[in-house]
């Protein structure tokens, strides 16, 4: 039930996130600007955080560099389930980049809510993760280029 000025990007077709504050005052936000019972409510200059807010532009515009500079991330990256085994067999389709290096496989735990290991591939469109059952990890794909740039995450859907 929570929106923000990203919502009409979204709605347009555009990727966009929405940033805030860890601890929102809701007084100080989708409110008409008033005083009521000795409280001051609406989107007033005086509550925003300008040395946060210059530090969020900081970390928007060093992610849209790396985001600029790293290749797409790989498309239709699929778990194959064709056979009963502890191991995870990961597909996807050739990027079009021509620096391209190549791929990295990553997982975590299920329990963990970032990657926390990666496995250089090669420039192949397939792997198999030897003894690493996808009932106990999440994995993703990435595209690496030559200059080290590294794609955003792509995660698998299971195919037959």
């Amino acid at each position: 039930m929570r929106g923000g000025d990203h919502i009409p990007f979204l709605e347009r077709g555009y990727p966009a996130v929405r940033f805030t504050e860890p601890n929102e005052n809701y007084n100080h936000q989708h409110q008409n600007v008033r005083i009521e019972g000795g409280v001051q409510y609406g989107d007033l200059p005086e509550f925003v955080d300008f040395g946060y807010i210059a530090q969020v532009a900081r970390v928007n515009a060093a992610s849209l560099a790396c985001l600029a500079l790293a290749p797409t991330a790989p498309k239709s990256v699929a778990i194959v389930n064709k056979r009963l085994t502890n191991d995870t067999d990961l597909q996807w389709a050739a990027n079009p980049e021509m620096d391209l290096a190549g791929y990295e496989v990553v997982w975590r735990d299920t329990t963990s809510p970032v990657w926390t290991n990666s496995l250089w591939v090669g420039n192949v469109n397939n792997f198999t993760m030897k003894k690493m059952s996808k009932d106990n990890y999440f994995f993703g794909v990435r595209a690496v280029d030559r200059d080290g740039n590294r794609s955003p995450v792509a995660y698998p859907k299971p195919v037959r």
